[in-house]
């Protein structure tokens, strides 16, 4: 699936700007000082945005930088999915063109991790530090049950007509996870969120993920930097519907190994284990785990 949307329906972001990377607009917000510069790498069907609390309180101690990746959120369309080498270049070019000083701290949510992954393999001096936040792994196949391989996962996304039925769910849960961000923000990014355009990015961003991991398990394993894994493995409701108990505890099993086996290559690396929540409400419920993990690899990458 391509997005072939045009600029001309997006919706101006409400706070932030732009930053002409190839002759494109790449949305940026940033906020705080010092380093090293803290980098979110949104999830599928996320946008920038969707940080915004947790950047905030991030900008306290240091440089917080929210972005969309070409092609998704505010910024200008690109056909996707795209590789994991083309969208890590893009935000390198993104940070030098925003003078942004390297080495950077990446906190990448979901398939985020896939693309820190990549700009850690392009760019291992410009890495100070990783947060992973419930984020995909090129080794994923091999920690998880036949029902959740990447190329099963590429076939759950909803259709037109279910993403259709979902919209009136889809603009409550929404509404509900922003309610604590200031009105014009709130209200712009839920309406947004809900449209057919924002919608079908998120499934094509999907469409690809086990190319995406092979494209990584070419290159090296990430840098030897200070890492913490926030690994979720609390119910998410629709998931709860759409997959069996064991297939559940399976996954959940799996991903407590996956993150081990992550931190484990790393000098200075630690899992922490998050129960009350799941996967896309993380930094919504617990913005207060982010925050402090964020916190700890910036500490321990001054040092």
């Amino acid at each position: 699936m391509t997005n072939n949307s045009t600029s001309s329906v997006r919706p101006a972001p409400p706070i932030g700007g732009f930053q002409e990377i190839d002759g494109r607009r790449v949305f940026v917000q940033r906020s705080g000082s010092g380093g090293p510069a803290v980098v979110f790498l949104p999830g599928a069907s996320a946008v920038g945005l969707d940080y915004f609390g947790v950047q905030q309180q991030v900008s306290q101690f240091t440089t917080a930088v929210v972005y969309d990746r070409g092609g998704t959120g505010y910024s200008d369309p690109l056909p996707l999915p795209r590789t994991a080498a083309a969208v890590a270049t893009e935000l390198h070019d993104l940070l030098h063109a925003q003078h942004i000083a390297a080495p950077y701290v990446l906190v990448p949510h979901s398939l985020g991790g896939f693309y820190a992954h990549r700009f850690a393999q392009l760019y291992p001096q410009d890495v100070a530090g990783l947060v992973w936040l419930d984020a995909f792994h090129r080794d994923w196949d091999d920690f998880m049950p036949p029902a959740a391989q990447l190329t099963a996962v590429e076939r759950m996304a909803p259709g037109r007509e279910q993403l259709e039925q979902l919209r009136p769910a889809l603009r409550e849960m929404f509404a509900e996870l922003l309610a604590d961000y200031p009105e014009r923000l709130r209200q712009a990014l839920v309406d947004a969120k809900v449209s057919d355009a924002w919608t079908h990015i998120g499934i094509a961003e999907r469409t690809k993920l086990a190319e995406l991991a092979t494209e990584l398990r070419a290159g090296p394993n990430i840098p030897d930097v200070p890492v913490v894994a926030l690994t979720v493995v609390g119910a998410d409701p629709a998931q709860q519907v759409l997959t069996s108990e064991r297939t559940l505890r399976e996954m959940h099993e799996g991903h407590m190994r996956m993150d081990a086996a992550l931190v484990s290559a790393v000098s200075h690396g630690e899992q922490r284990i998050v129960s009350d929540t799941s996967h896309h409400r993380l930094c919504f419920d617990r913005p207060d785990a982010v925050v402090q993990a964020i916190r700890d690899v910036v500490a321990r990458a001054r040092l």
